[in-house]
């Protein structure tokens, strides 16, 4: 059977990134100048056409982005956009402090954003329509006469086309007829849906024309408030918008705005439109995790596409369907093409096959016997509460112990740690120290050291290094750089089994281990032990 055929897609569309502005609304998102330069490389990286810097009447910072951002960044394939809005009501526009300040950000392009809910240009605005349009008017025609190409967002547009389409339709008329470059129709709440997206898209595009036929092009942005702003931009798509915003991973305010992270590759990958130059479709999850770095939250595992769960597998039936006929048996699209990977997650729901899958990934030989008995292993260490899912560090040494490897690096004989806790009379600050002291066998040579720290884990870790210090350089570049607890257990309160990850770096790689016990201490070390031996068999094999 046919499948049925798809409305005239455009060729390609204009990607606009928000991130700056619309995605510093985030909750648990602020940003520096030096995070919005930085973000701004990673965009100009990526290919997107158009990053709006932020509203540089808005604060200090964003005015001092777009000072900086001439002398400071060097875009290859992105411009900056000033974002403002319209003249004040009654107002001139030549004395406008917004209009002014969008105008000395001194970018080629700005966006202005204008209300086209008449319920917004009565009740917020407190005047009349005929003054909403002409504030849209004055403004267009004034940033046009200083030579600038302006995108003119109308803000609550579907709203109010829902409402009063005479008036939504005028205010997109005042723009246009005093020569906006494009016509950006904002779902603001976040409330539509894709079918009222796709026919009301639709009807501006065949009311204006598109830019092909004389007309004015016509964008999209959406915000998530009903879960459905990547959809609602793709509808809007295939109903003839050419201009695309959203942001990385879909930051925004509230629960966000359309996650470009996933309409880039929904357009060019699903339903063939151009949206970024060639050759760069595969850093798109590169820079979906180095933006996230930047704004300093995690990365999601389930983000479709750039997630790191994106492409894993659990399940036996899904892995043992891999190893005979590859990603394509459980996965939509090669994971390479937007730079992602497929991941064989080893659990109880695996077995022989997904171990073997797992085992070259990692770069272990595991013959079947071996693989057969690590699945078994590992079925009893997960009912134990073990989890190497996100630990592959330390899952790699153990099927490399399968295999019937050796660590050489050193032998634990035994640790200890005391913690002092002293509350001085008179002092409202309790005095707390921890010392730690590791006995262990480098060779046949006997070592013990002392080392004090801020926290059981770290003088275990300072003194492990003291016990190893000279012997092996590449410690001076490990670095623990995040440590995590969980409690497996909590009806049995302070008995409970914990989990430990450690998350390390050598400043190439970072990896994760992990450790189980009803003694924190016994679970951290676990992990710690597994971070060093991890880091110094990189490094070996790096040298080889």
């Amino acid at each position: 059977m046919a499948e049925p055929a798809l409305p005239s897609l455009p060729d390609a569309v204009e990607i606009f990134d928000t991130t700056l502005r619309d995605g510093a609304q985030f909750e648990g998102i602020s940003l520096t100048v030096e995070d919005k330069l930085r973000i701004a490389e990673q965009l100009d990286w990526l290919g997107v056409r158009w990053i709006e810097g932020g509203y540089p009447q808005a604060n200090p910072k964003d005015a001092e982005f777009f000072r900086r951002a001439p002398t400071e960044l060097r875009l290859e394939t992105a411009e900056l956009v000033a974002f403002g809005s319209t003249r004040r009501p009654a107002g001139r526009v030549d004395d406008d402090p917004t209009l002014r300040a969008v105008l000395e950000a001194g970018t080629s392009t700005v966006c202005i954003v204008g209300k086209s809910w008449d319920f917004h240009v009565t009740e917020a605005l407190r005047t009349t329509l005929d003054e909403g349009v002409a504030m849209v008017a004055d403004s267009v025609r004034h940033l046009k006469a200083a030579g600038r190409r302006v995108f003119f967002d109308a803000e609550h547009f579907f709203d109010g086309y829902k409402r009063n389409p005479a008036f939504a339709l005028r205010v997109l008329e005042a723009a246009a007829t005093e020569g906006a470059d494009c016509l950006v129709l904002c779902d603001t709440n976040g409330g539509s849906l894709p079918h009222e997206v796709q026919r009301i898209v639709g009807e501006v595009v065949a009311h204006f024309g598109s830019p092909a036929q004389g007309g004015v092009a016509v964008g999209i942005h959406t915000q998530n408030d009903s879960g459905c702003a990547v959809a609602n931009t793709l509808m809007a798509v295939i109903a003839g918008a050419t201009h695309v915003q959203g942001t990385v991973n879909g930051y925004g305010e509230r629960t966000g705005n359309a996650n470009l992270m996933t309409v880039i590759p929904d357009l060019t990958l699903k339903l063939g439109v151009a949206t970024l130059p060639e050759g760069r479709l595969e850093r798109l999850t590169l820079v979906s995790h180095h933006v996230a770095e930047l704004v300093n939250l995690p990365p999601q595992p389930a983000d479709p596409f750039v997630g790191a769960s994106a492409f894993a597998h659990k399940g036996g039936l899904h892995t043992s369907a891999l190893g005979r006929a590859g990603g394509a048996t459980y996965e939509h699209i090669d994971p390479e093409l937007v730079g992602n990977h497929t991941r064989v997650l080893v659990s109880d729901l695996g077995g022989r096959a997904g171990m073997a899958l797992k085992a070259r990934e990692l770069g272990v030989e595991l013959d079947d016997r071996a693989a057969a008995a690590l699945s078994e292993e590992l079925k009893r260490l997960e009912s134990l509460g073990w989890l190497f899912e996100a630990a592959d560090a330390s899952l790699k040494l153990l099927m490399l112990r399968a295999a019937g490897w050796r660590q050489e690096f050193f032998r634990v004989e035994a640790y200890r740690v005391s913690s002092y806790h002293r509350e001085p009379p008179g002092s409202n600050e309790a005095e707390v120290s921890v010392e730690a002291t590791v006995k262990i066998w480098v060779g046949e040579e006997r070592i013990a050291a002392v080392g004090e720290g801020n926290g059981p884990v770290n003088a275990l870790d300072v003194a492990l290094r003291r016990a190893l210090n000279g012997r092996y350089p590449a410690l001076e570049r490990i670095h623990l750089t995040d440590y995590k607890v969980r409690v497996l257990d909590s009806v049995a309160a302070t008995g409970a089994v914990v989990r430990v990850l450690i998350d390390s770096t050598d400043g190439e790689e970072t990896w994760t281990t992990v450790g189980v016990s009803e003694n924190i201490i016994e679970a951290s070390w676990q992990a710690l032990v597994d971070s060093i031996v991890y880091g110094l068999l990189h490094e070996a094999a790096a040298g080889d």
